[in-house]
């Protein structure tokens, strides 16, 4: 395990190494300082995705499920197609970046709050009604969101279309001093009581029996969730299978339960396919093309591969 995770740090070093330094010329303070910005934004996300995901499938006991299937990304597409709708284009490209960002927390955090947290709260097992729940509350949202783009001009419509897609080549680093904190403290209460995960794994039967509060450490956990899921989603836009690539791949690297590992394991490897993956794309491939669909077709494969072979089990 420990050299696993000794490699991962490596590969991870390596390609922070490269995003700062590959194809740098010129004033060398000006470009360090301009991509350090960007490094700190991926990293953000990297890190929010992989915990929040790791800490979600196991409070579902349930690695195929993230929270961003369950309806998530639809209604950050609708949030985004009513202000568009509501202000126009240039009153959405004038709107308070910080003013949008915690506009978007605040949604996005208490959505999925109250979506996991009422449903997961009454019934920790009841998984098919909890995705039902949430495939149907994505249609919904969808189809709502369909409505509003059908009302709107062709500008606008051409704005909405750019805003529903993870971009990492242009966040805005202006929203870090907000952001960081929020995923560093989040993620810091997850590794605090992270060996109450390696008992909330076991089952809600399991975990009473042992004298844990699982009613309250449940409740805990989704507040984190929503949080760091709200945050790399406004930070960038929604990732849906991101979270389940680098969980799945965690999980087969170290082939462990204890979150201990997988917490870390996970978050590595969420940094090397991000900082990693735009640093080729942006030095190497000249901007041939974008991260995020690649992350996203990936992660579709490995959705599918993972329901293949339960289904097959």
């Amino acid at each position: 395990m420990g050299r696993k995770l000794l490699a991962l740090s490596l590969l991870a070093l390596l390609s922070i190494a490269a995003f700062l330094l590959l194809g740098t010329r010129g004033n060398w303070e000006f470009a360090l300082t301009f991509r350090a910005g960007k490094l700190i934004a991926l990293i953000c996300v990297a890190i929010a995705v992989a915990v929040a995901t790791v800490v979600f499938q196991t409070l579902c006991a349930n690695r195929i499920l993230t929270p961003s299937i369950m309806g998530f990304d639809t209604l950050y597409a609708l949030f985004q197609t009513l202000l568009v709708f509501l202000l126009g284009c240039l009153g959405y490209a004038g709107l308070n970046a910080e003013l949008k960002f915690l506009l978007e927390l605040l949604l996005l955090g208490g959505g999925a709050f109250l979506l996991f947290g009422l449903l997961l709260g009454e019934g920790a097992q009841d998984l098919f009604r909890m995705l039902l729940a949430g495939v149907i509350f994505g249609i919904l949202f969808r189809s709502v969101g369909n409505l509003l783009q059908r009302l709107i001009d062709p500008n606008e419509f051409a704005v909405v279309q750019g805003a529903l897609f993870a971009s990492f080549n242009s966040v805005n680093t202006g929203l870090l001093r907000m952001a960081v904190p929020m995923v560093v403290l989040s993620t810091a209460l997850v590794w605090w009581r992270r060996h109450r995960l390696d008992v909330l794994a076991l089952g809600r039967n399991h975990a009473i029996s042992l004298g844990l509060n699982h009613r309250g450490e449940l409740f805990f956990f989704l507040s984190i969730v929503s949080i760091l899921v709200a945050v790399s989603t406004a930070l960038v836009g929604p990732v849906a299978f991101f979270g389940l690539l680098i969980s799945a791949a965690a999980h087969e690297v170290l082939r462990t339960h204890r979150h201990s590992l997988i917490l870390v394991a996970a978050s590595l490897l969420a940094i090397i396919a991000l900082v990693g993956g735009q640093a080729v794309f942006e030095r190497v491939l000249g901007m041939a093309g974008t991260l995020g669909l690649v992350v996203e077709f990936l992660g579709g494969l490995v959705f599918l591969a993972m329901i293949f072979k339960r289904g097959m089990a």
